[in-house]
């Protein structure tokens, strides 16, 4: 297995993520019914995000902190969203990818979701 290596691979990586996300019925209903995401039109907006995270790079500005804050005041996120995306996210990466960079991935995936998670407990 190869690592991510670029923009392509981010790529793989979140459709078959958000693939599994939107069959998942215990979380599937925030993206469908609540934020009501058209995977399409959205997907180049979080490959933007993870290409930044990731390879500092890319051209992601907005505040994906304060649309996670908005998405929570319409629907609660609860500690078991976190660990249902988290474990998805986790197991499509390893399926995946092996190497400096996939570990790097899962490491600021946990990080950002322990970010939101404090953030939206104190809002």
């Amino acid at each position: 297995m190869k690592d991510i290596e670029n923009r392509e691979d981010l790529e793989k990586l979140l459709w078959e993520f958000y693939t599994r996300l939107l069959n998942d019925p215990g979380i599937s209903y925030i993206f469908t019914d609540v934020a009501k995401i058209n995977l399409e039109t959205h997907m180049p907006s979080l490959t933007d995000f993870w290409e930044q995270s990731l390879f500092y790079t890319g051209n992601y500005r907005k505040n994906v902190m304060q649309m996670h804050l908005d998405l929570n005041e319409k629907e609660r996120l609860t500690e078991i969203h976190f660990e249902i995306w988290l474990n998805h996210f986790n197991i499509t990466v390893n399926d995946l990818f092996f190497g400096i960079n996939s570990e790097k991935i899962k490491t600021r995936a946990q990080s950002i979701a322990t970010v939101m998670k404090i953030k939206m407990a104190t809002h």
